[in-house]
């Protein structure tokens, strides 16, 4: 179907393959724009400007599907919009059931289009029954009345009656003339025929002879707005060349006063014909509440009030106005870059930042007196590194509303399987994480909300009993704490259950004992295979997740710490370095060996005396700071350096923080400060104990970016 597109009138030699990328991207953006519009929709209390924006994104979705002829995302998002589009002009009133019909058929078109995206492969996804239902709602019907109903006929009323037959004529047929023109070559025009030719449900269209041999005219019937048909036009005409009008169409009955004149818009020439078949004698169209003919009685059977010559005017104006603001917005705001070409402009501005640190180093043994003009060069070099770095790094950076905007949807799907009422908030959006971590992130994440929708938040009746209200509450928060991001998972449920983990560690054969922590306690729950759920479903209960979200984000040097009170809720807090690329830190030098501290792990350092050390059972030592005692770790011993200066002693300890503890790491002296760029060393070697990556200093050697976390936790046995 694409490729009729390119082959018909104007668009012979235009290859809009080209556009595909872009028109995927975008029909994404909008289909999630719509679901979180969706899922935020007060069915009570919903205003114009929430269901108009809905109604924009569907009809962004279908105008793009229709263009580039994919035409069973187009017929689907054109059903959709059929339905939006009565919400809006307050015919029907919104309710849970339109909002899941809507909702499914956004995740259909997303895989619809990914299967365009795709090359076609694959069996397309069958949506007539989808397409049905959306029918059925858009004609005021409801989904659980059966297919075969007599015609309803109820009291006048200002709401809207179930249609018997919500079939496509039901949608109000337009009689349009479309004058195109005047165009240097007027067989430009000639596609227009081809669009409604090709997207079914468009309608039909005929041509009219001219006397001006630069115009087109046509007589279209359709169903479409002005605002629709002008988007699909101006793929192959300028938008300001289009003339759309109401075509007059005779009356055949002339004394039924359903106008003011003969032959005007809406008159019985455009209604189809009562489902009784009864004659209504004097029919006033619209002129008294709940009289014959009233559009909030057959919405779908008379013309679209926007066929009326003296409101098709403003309402393309109306178009004209907001949609160019709309579509422009994103564009002037944002530039589409392929992330490869982000990686390679890190990795030169890494290998810049290497550079740097060598001239820099060289550059100490120079005279300040004879070489200052070179030293301020070499300063201006080092200041504008950085603001390069950090400028380049700020693009990898995205929002953490990206990952957040996934849950309110899974959530509403997930409580509604499990019958239990919950309501999600979002705390700290705007945080921003290196998009390497936000594709890693956004899986443990979706474990540990799910497991708080399932174990932590109580069923209705069982909140209410223990005097907590019906309706659960999850945090998703997230906020920058140091060199670190900090994502927090809270829910005010049930808790974990002390008595239960310990039972069932001891069931799994676990060393544990009653003088346990309630930390060391919670921390049971990340063992491999450990559910205490009684019952294994669909959702969990297999004692799978929770080990493979420390897992994941331990391989991200980040930590995953629990806090819980029974009967009071649960929180999960997930620390993580914001970027794994490029990183201040600390060089220190043991023996011969250079090695490198994350600045934002280094709490201070410190000259210390044989006597401030204590040495306690098994050999470990203490080192007393203003009153505190903390484990004193030599970096010596832990990489068993050989020393050749044996007349050298340890004497400088660095106090480094992770997991919430602090420890007192014994170095030889503290080489200064300076920009890392992190390599991994497991992709280039294998992975080694106690240390997180590699980094190139700037003679060129190769020095360890040690693992603070792994040092504390060693610590710690």
């Amino acid at each position: 179907m694409a490729e009729t597109h390119q082959e018909g009138g104007a668009g012979g030699d235009f290859d809009l393959s080209q556009f595909y990328q872009i028109f995927f991207e975008e029909a994404g953006e909008n289909l999630d724009q719509m679901e979180q519009m969706l899922l935020n929709l007060n069915l009570e209390t919903a205003d114009d400007e929430e269901l108009n924006g809905i109604f924009r994104c569907a009809h962004s979705v279908k105008g793009g599907a229709a263009t580039f002829g994919f035409a069973d995302v187009a017929e689907l998002t054109h059903q959709m919009e059929s339905l939006l589009d009565r919400l809006r002009r307050h015919e029907l009133q919104p309710n849970a059931s339109m909002v899941d019909v809507l909702l499914e058929s956004a995740d259909a078109s997303r895989s619809l289009l990914a299967r365009h995206q795709a090359g076609d492969e694959g069996e397309a996804m069958p949506t007539a029954d989808l397409v049905k239902r959306i029918s059925v709602l858009a004609a005021g019907g409801t989904l659980d009345v059966p297919k075969a109903v007599a015609a309803t006929v109820v009291a006048p009323a200002p709401k809207p009656v179930a249609m018997s037959q919500p079939v496509a004529t039901a949608q109000g047929l337009r009689q349009l003339e479309i004058v195109i023109g005047p165009l240097e070559k007027p067989e430009q025009a000639d596609a227009i025929q081809e669009l409604f030719r090709d997207i079914p449900g468009l309608g039909t269209i005929s041509p009219v002879v001219s006397t001006q041999s630069s115009l087109k005219i046509f007589h279209a019937e359709t169903s479409s707005t002005d605002d629709d048909l002008l988007d699909l036009f101006a793929f192959h005409v300028s938008r300001e060349r289009v003339k759309i009008s109401a075509r007059v169409v005779a009356s055949p009955a002339k004394d039924e006063g359903f106008g003011f004149f003969e032959g005007a818009a809406g008159s019985p020439g455009q209604v189809a014909a009562p489902v009784d078949s009864k004659p209504v004698p004097e029919a006033g169209f619209g002129f008294f509440d709940g009289a014959p003919g009233v559009p909030s009685e057959q919405p779908d059977v008379i013309a679209a009030p926007a066929a009326s010559s003296h409101e098709v005017a403003p309402m393309v104006k109306a178009a004209v106005k907001q949609n160019p603001a709309s579509a422009a917005q994103p564009e002037a705001a944002t530039i589409r870059v392929a992330i490869s070409k982000v990686d390679q402009l890190i990795n030169l501005v890494g290998e810049l930042v290497i550079t740097q640190a060598m001239l820099a180093q060289n550059s100490r043994a120079l005279d300040p007196a004879v070489y200052q003009q070179l030293l301020t060069g070499l300063a201006d070099l080092d200041r504008n590194t950085r603001d390069l770095q950090e400028s380049v790094m700020s693009i990898r950076m995205i929002p953490m509303s990206i990952v957040f905007s996934r849950f309110p949807r899974m959530l509403r799907d997930l409580a509604g399987k499990l019958g239990k009422k919950v309501e999600f908030v979002t705390q700290g959006e705007a945080t921003e994480l290196d998009k390497g971590l936000v594709e890693k992130i956004t899986d443990p994440l979706t474990h540990l909300v799910r497991n708080s929708c399932d174990h932590g938040i109580e069923l209705p009746s069982e909140r209410v009993a223990a005097g907590k209200s019906e309706s659960g509450t999850i945090t998703l928060s997230a906020s920058h704490q140091g060199g670190s991001i900090v994502i927090e998972v809270r829910d005010d449920g049930r808790g974990l259950s002390r008595t239960k983990i310990l039972n069932k560690a001891r069931e799994r054969g676990l060393d544990v004992s009653d003088q346990m922590s309630d930390a060391d306690v919670w921390q049971l729950i990340f063992a491999p295979g450990f559910s205490t759920a009684a019952v294994v479903t669909d959702v969990s209960g297999r004692g799978v997740g929770m080990d493979v979200v420390k897992k994941n984000i331990t391989a991200l040097n980040g930590t995953v710490d629990i806090d819980s009170a029974e009967g009071y809720g649960m929180k999960v807090s997930v620390r993580l370095p914001l970027t794994l690329a490029i990183m201040d830190g600390m060089s220190v030098g043991v023996g011969e060996e250079v090695y490198i501290l994350p600045l934002s792990s280094v709490i201070e350092s410190f000259q210390v005396k044989a006597d401030a050390v204590s040495t306690v059972g098994q050999g470990s030592q203490l080192v007393k700071v203003r009153d505190e005692y903390m484990p004193v770790i030599e970096l010596e011993k832990v990489f068993q350096i050989p020393r050749f200066d044996f007349e050298k002693s340890s004497d400088i300890m660095v106090v480094v923080e992770a997991d919430g503890n602090r420890v007192a790491l014994l170095v030889d002296e503290l080489l200064g400060q300076q920009q890392v760029v992190v390599k991994n060393l497991e992709s280039n070697y294998r992975k080694v104990p106690n240390v997180s990556g590699a980094t190139i200093l700037g003679d060129g050697k190769v020095a360890l970016i040690l693992d603070t976390g792994a040092l504390v936790r060693r610590s710690r046995h």
